[in-house]
């Protein structure tokens, strides 16, 4: 953690906080003291403002428009594949070779999310300003789970997963800072890594406060009950309490949307529905004029040609089922240099735009379903996980055979997965929490499946780069901050 003060704006809001690997405009800025926090929180919409500030946060690590985390996992993974005439945009990341000093995600990740952090900290620690009631409960509610999510984050990107292997839970986590109410945070900590049981032992916690405090409806891009109970029923599933997991999913009353309904399932995708959407971080005015475009990270449009960056994987698209209903909102037809390509259509953008200004959908009904079906099939329930499998079968195909047991059936569940969840930031780390290796395809990036294949087709399990390496700032800056093995 570097030991530097730095001016921090978020919505409204500026307020003196700690800093972790800084952004390199922002390090010689004084505090700006006329901001401090005690008396800056006075009001509900001061603490909103606050709260709102941590989702811009968020927003600015998912959506980046070079390394979002919505994109990144697919490249690291085996659903996408470089295409050889666009811009080979994060092809240090596709190919393996990051390091301490890679540029884009491994530091934007990190900062982003203990920004986001700090923001949580400064609402959490001056909520005593509020009077006691449900407003405060649901501000309270929302730095929380906040606050939780940007540590699941860091957690899952630059330490093991509790499930990966036998040795994960002790193996090294990350730095949970935790400010409770009226404290404030030692600008000169050099705090060391805690353990990854410990991580996600205070992740669950601070979601499960918050379960009790947090409104069921708080408005678009914010967190609600909803959201906090799906978010558990992801991080049970990432920490092996299956039935935990089981519990959170029957708590969230979002339904999914229904593919067979005509357009419905495209709709969410270009911003018309939020239907089947639990948590999602909004396109908005200040995002707009920076031009985080989310889906450039997938391709460029400039009529009559697109310039597609990553490209879906031939076998991976060849293999859905015909009767499949989320083909449409998967891929489209492009052409760049005469090449022809299966395109990503997710976040392609709004209707009758192609500049991937669209919202960020982090997690909806479709996912909760899949995390209940996979925890009980762990726990030995395979005619539940069946039944469940098939509420999202019954919106998302024409028609399918079904009635898989035993292997076939699990088969069947993490096929799901990867189908309904693909190019939003999952696969990487589905790949990684069940301890299974990376392995693409040896077709080529052209529609037909010829062109240039993968430079490299496998990242075995266990692999030490399923771990990203912390930043060599923060390294520099922290003496007691462990850097991964290998790196």
């Amino acid at each position: 953690m570097k030991n530097k003060l730095y001016t921090y704006c978020l919505a409204s809001l500026f307020a003196t906080s700690l800093l972790v690997s800084c952004d390199d405009e922002l390090n010689d800025l004084q505090p700006f003291t006329e901001g401090n926090p005690e008396t800056f929180f006075n009001s509900v919409s001061s603490f909103q403002n606050g709260v709102d500030g941590i989702y811009s946060q968020f927003w600015n690590y998912y959506s980046s428009t070079g390394s979002g985390l919505q994109g990144l996992p697919d490249i690291l993974a085996d659903n996408v594949i470089l295409a050889q005439t666009g811009r080979r945009s994060n092809e240090v990341y596709y190919d393996y070779r990051y390091n301490p000093n890679t540029g884009g995600a491994i530091p934007l990740y990190w900062s982003e999310a203990y920004e986001a952090v700090n923001a949580a900290n400064l609402v959490i620690g001056q909520i005593d300003n509020l009077a006691d009631g449900p407003e405060k409960d649901n501000i309270l509610g929302q730095a929380l789970a906040a606050r939780a999510i940007a540590h699941f984050d860091l957690a899952r990107i630059y330490a093991m997963i509790p499930t990966q292997s036998a040795d994960a839970a002790n193996s090294p986590g990350i730095v949970y800072l935790k400010v409770e109410d009226g404290d404030t945070a030692d600008p000169f900590a050099q705090p060391a890594r805690e353990t990854v049981a410990s991580n996600y032992t205070e992740i669950i916690g601070d979601l499960e406060q918050a379960t009790g405090l947090i409104g069921t409806s708080n408005g678009e891009g914010r967190l609600n009950r909803d959201a906090v109970y799906a978010m558990l029923s992801r991080v049970y599933l990432y920490n092996g309490d299956y039935q935990l997991a089981i519990n959170a999913a029957n708590q969230v009353t979002a339904d999914i949307v229904d593919a067979n309904v005509e357009g419905a399932l495209l709709d969410v995708y270009e911003d018309t529905s939020n239907e089947g959407v639990i948590i999602e971080w909004s396109v908005n005015t200040s995002s707009e004029s920076n031009f985080n475009n989310v889906g450039v990270l997938y391709s460029q449009t400039t009529a009559p040609n697109t310039v597609s960056e990553y490209v879906i994987d031939y076998e991976f698209f060849n293999s859905l089922d015909p009767n499949d209903l989320r083909r449409e909102v998967m891929q489209y037809d492009a052409t760049n240099q005469d090449n022809n390509y299966n395109a990503v259509r997710k976040f392609l953008g709004e209707p009758g735009q192609v500049n991937g200004r669209v919202d960020i959908k982090v997690l909806r009904a479709a996912e909760v379903l899949l995390n209940k079906a996979e925890a009980q099939f762990e726990l030995n329930q395979p005619g539940n996980a069946l039944a469940t499998l098939d509420i999202l079968r019954d919106a998302r195909y024409s028609s399918y055979t079904g009635g898989e047991s035993g292997q076939a059936l699990e088969d069947a569940i993490q096929w799901e997965r990867r189908v309904e969840l693909s190019f939003e930031g999952h696969r990487f780390f589905d790949i990684k929490r069940r301890g299974e290796a990376v392995q693409r395809s040896n077709n080529g990036d052209i529609q037909d499946g010829s062109g240039t294949p993968p430079e490299f087709l496998t990242l075995p399990a266990g692999d030490f780069r399923f771990q990203l390496p912390i930043p060599i700032d923060e390294i520099n800056a922290n003496p007691n901050m462990a850097q991964n093995p290998n790196y």
